[in-house]
This record gives structure tokens, sequence and C-alpha cells, in this order.
């Protein structure tokens, strides 16, 4: 498989704290990863590192092979191919559910009104909301919202979408319409990044998990070798509790 994003010994510090201590990672297209690890270990900062919300320290992030640490100028383009959904949702709350999925499409990709509204319809039948299409946001319950940022993500049609604890802010009952839409995409083709505290869909979906711990990849390797044969005792440790 080609290799769609490579990131080379990246280094992210926030005043005199460093919190990614030389990542290096090289993902697939069409890849299917979990990020785990305790609070604090650097994944969201990662994410937030592979799309520039926060500019790395040091080191490269390399994305179809344009090193996308150095070409700021092209990083709103770029953005429209590395989409990101986020713990808060972020969606528009001052717009309905379906302007919320045709505003970037039409504003930043230039898509025709009709062709992106038919679009949006499409996916938020993929995520189970297009009857809430002319919903107002703040009517939705949290599992719906995220549902809508994913249909909204989608609507750009990315190559790689990284998920930051998609479910972290939901209530339990809601955090399984999440993750059921998630394993629906992971029949698209398209790259998912997701940071998890979700061990059981993590070990269900992934093609590769990484484990990270205090800003740095302790182990990596397939579902089955890190739940089942983990080799480093930090990764031993931290999922002896679920694997009870």
């Amino acid at each position: 498989m080609q290799t769609i994003l490579k990131i080379n010994n990246l280094h992210k510090s926030f005043d005199d704290k460093e919190i990614l201590k030389g990542i290096d990672l090289d993902i697939k297209k069409g890849e299917i990863i979990s990020i785990i690890g305790p609070s604090g270990s650097g994944k969201s900062t990662l994410l937030r590192c592979i799309n520039m919300l926060n500019v790395p320290s040091s080191g490269s992030i390399i994305y179809n092979d344009v090193d996308i640490t150095k070409n700021t100028k092209q990083l709103d383009s770029i953005r429209t191919k590395i989409g990101m959904v986020f713990q808060q949702f972020n969606l528009f709350n001052n717009v309905n559910v379906i302007k919320n999925c045709t505003l970037a499409p039409m504003k930043v990709l230039k898509v025709n009104k009709d062709v992106a509204k038919d679009n949006a319809l499409n996916l938020l039948e993929l995520v189970g909301m297009k009857e809430f299409a002319n919903a107002h946001i703040n009517t939705l319950s949290g599992g719906q919202k995220q549902r809508v940022a994913i249909a909204r993500t989608l609507a750009m049609n990315p190559d790689i979408i990284l998920f930051d604890e998609p479910t972290s802010a939901l209530d339990p009952e809601m955090v399984g319409e999440v993750l059921d839409v998630i394993k629906k995409l992971t029949l698209k083709g398209i790259t998912l990044i997701i940071v998890t505290h979700e061990m059981a869909f993590a070990k269900e979906i992934s093609d590769r998990v990484i484990f990270m711990d205090d800003g740095i990849i302790v182990e990596s390797g397939t579902s089955n070798m890190i739940f089942n044969n983990p080799e480093n005792e930090r990764t031993k440790a931290f999922l002896s509790r679920f694997n009870k």
C-alpha cells in the first residue's frame, strides 16, 4: 500500500514542557490506526500537529510527498484532505444541520449548492441523521452532534480523517451510536487515525494500534499483537485493566 503520511522525528513543546519527543510514523493509504495510551501521553497533540492546528517545534510531516510543516501556503488546501472530528463537535451553532454540511464544500471547494445539498443528505443518511437535516444544532443530543460532525467532515471528501477522542464528551448511552458510524467508515477506504479510550472498539476495527506514553511511541503493531501479546512492560501495565 502507498504511504500517505510520513512523520519524521516530530517534536512539540509548549513553553518549557516537551509533549512530543521524537515521533516517527508511516501511515498507509486506507489504514485504520488507533492511538491509545494514558491521558497526557501526547496523543491529541500528535493529531493536532498532523493537520497543523498545533505547529510542531521540529521534525517533518509529509502528506503525499509534501512537507506540510514547510509548505504553509498549501495548508488550507491540504486541510481539506485531512479532516478532523473533535471531542466537542465544533459545529456551527448558528445554522442548521444541512448548512453545517454544505457551507465548507460550497465556499472552499466551490461545489454547486444543489450538488452540495444532495451530497450532504446522502452523508447524513449514512450517519443516521437525514431526518434531522433541518434541525437546529442546539436541539441535538451529543451523539447526534458528533454524527453530524462526522458527516460534515466527510462532505469535504478527505483522504484522511483524524478522530480526537470522538466519544469522550458523550454520555455512555450515546457512545455506541458514534462508534457504529466510525465502523461504517472503515469500509470506505478512507485513512482513519483515531485517538480513543474505547479499547474494545480499537481492538475490533484497527489494522494497527499505537501505544503512546510520555510523548513517545512505546509500541506499535497489529490489533492482535498489542492487545493479546504486548511486548513492552508499559503497554502490558496499561492494558492489564482492560484485559481482565
